[in-house]
Formats: C-alpha cells, sequence, structure tokens
C-alpha cells in the first residue's frame, strides 16, 4: 500500500474529513504561532492521492550524515514529538480527555498552603508537583457539571483517590467529583455505585441525563478532581 494510502486509512479510522484534518492543524498553527503547522486540505488531498511527496526522507539523510537523532532534527523546526500529548486537547478541544501539564499560561493551581492573592507569572503555577496528580480537560461539549465546571475547565485529578465511598456532604461543592476513563472517551461528574452499575450523576441544573455503565467493564474511575479552572461565563455568551 502506498504512504499516501496508508495516510488516508489513518484518517478514516479517525472518522475526520480533510476540513476537519485542516481545521485543527489552524488551531495547532494558531498556539505555535508558526502558519507552517497549517495543513490545507488541498494539500492533504495530493499527499493523499500521492501527487506530492514529504520531505522526511530527506531529514532522515541529514539524520544518517550529521550522525544525529532524527527526531533532533525535528526539533530544530519545532516540530517536538513529545509535545503530541500537550496539543491534543489544542485539535480537538471539544473531547474530554486527560492531558499532560504544561505551563502554558492558564492553570491557575497553586499551592494549597498559599494564603494570599498572588500574581502568577509566566503561567509557572504548580510549586508542588506530585506523582498521583494528573491533569484533565473538560471537552467543550461536555455540560455534565455546568455551571459548576464549564466546558473548556481544565481539571486537576488525583488518581490515589478513585475509590468510590459512602459518606455525606453538606452541599454541592463538598460532594466528590470524579473523573472517569469510558471505553474511547472520558467522563467528569459525581458518581453513584449501584450493584455492577456505575451512574455518573450530572449537576442539577445540567441539561445532561444521568448515565450507566457497567464497573468496572465499561468505566474506571481515574480519580477525583481536587481543583479545576473554569470560565465565569459560557464562551457563546463572551
Amino acid at each position: 500500500m502506498a504512504a499516501g494510502q496508508k495516510l488516508k486509512t489513518l484518517r478514516h479510522k479517525r472518522n475526520i474529513t480533510v476540513r476537519e484534518v485542516e481545521q485543527a492543524s489552524r488551531r495547532i498553527a494558531g498556539v505555535k504561532g508558526d502558519k507552517r503547522f497549517c495543513i490545507s486540505n488541498g494539500w492533504l488531498a495530493q499527499l493523499e492521492n500521492s501527487a506530492s511527496e514529504p520531505n522526511i526522507q530527506k531529514f532522515f539523510s541529514l539524520s544518517v550524515i550529521y550522525r544525529v537523532n532524527f527526531l533532533d532534527l525535528l526539533r530544530l523546526y519545532d516540530v517536538d514529538v513529545d509535545e503530541k500529548q500537550e496539543y491534543e486537547p489544542v485539535a480537538d478541544p471539544y473531547l474530554t480527555q486527560l492531558t499532560t501539564h504544561k505551563s502554558n499560561g492558564g492553570e491557575l493551581f497553586t499551592s494549597t498552603e498559599q494564603r494570599e492573592t498572588i500574581l502568577i507569572a509566566n503561567g509557572k503555577v504548580d510549586t508542588n508537583p506530585t506523582p498521583h496528580i494528573v491533569y484533565g480537560h473538560l471537552g467543550l461539549t461536555d455540560f455534565t457539571m455546568h455551571p459548576m465546571i464549564r466546558p473548556g475547565a481544565l481539571l486537576r485529578i488525583d488518581t490515589s483517590q478513585n475509590k468510590l465511598m459512602s459518606g455525606s456532604w453538606h452541599n454541592e461543592y463538598e460532594r466528590p467529583i470524579f473523573f472517569i476513563e469510558l471505553r474511547g472517551a472520558y467522563a467528569c461528574g459525581w458518581c453513584e455505585l449501584q450493584g455492577n452499575q456505575l451512574l455518573i450523576i450530572p449537576h442539577h441544573s445540567s441539561r445532561t441525563c444521568v448515565r450507566r455503565f457497567t464497573y468496572p467493564r465499561e468505566a474506571e474511575i481515574v480519580g477525583r478532581v481536587v481543583g479545576y479552572t473554569t470560565p465565569c461565563v459560557d464562551s457563546e455568551s463572551e
């Protein structure tokens, strides 16, 4: 199978159009501030039809001649494969997903010992990183916890708290919120366990319905949401 056809097969497996590829690449290029990362649908169509060729072969030759790692050559052109997970929420912001925590700004988490209001410089906010803390991005179409947590929020998740325990809370802010891994997707919400059924409970002001999954075959708890950033208004109101 030709390389172009293999690329087309990869796109079909993701069930996205060439137009959607262009839109996703524009978002990445916008964050990068470099239009070279933008892929036009015409160029992609030509590539998939083997009417044009990328220059990765030349990069390979240079890596051999210069005796450097191929990936290091790519980094000279601001292409770092280690940034893949960081840019997945940029390419598909409508999907709720786990993400890597980088200091890009927008992360407003501070040490729990910080009592004063402070100005965070350069977005460097996580002053006490711990191995059991991971981060999630709430998809732009995920209204489960709206309006408490609005779509697009960044979630801080404690993976050491991944068990549902019976207990009482005095108000909705004390009720534990969990980040859940589904089969091929993620979700965020209040949870209840009824036998082998895990119920994802939406905020009472949300128009989202309760979702039910067989536990743990169809749903597993990643951890408890222990912090989040969320807009003060919905994006369409801005």
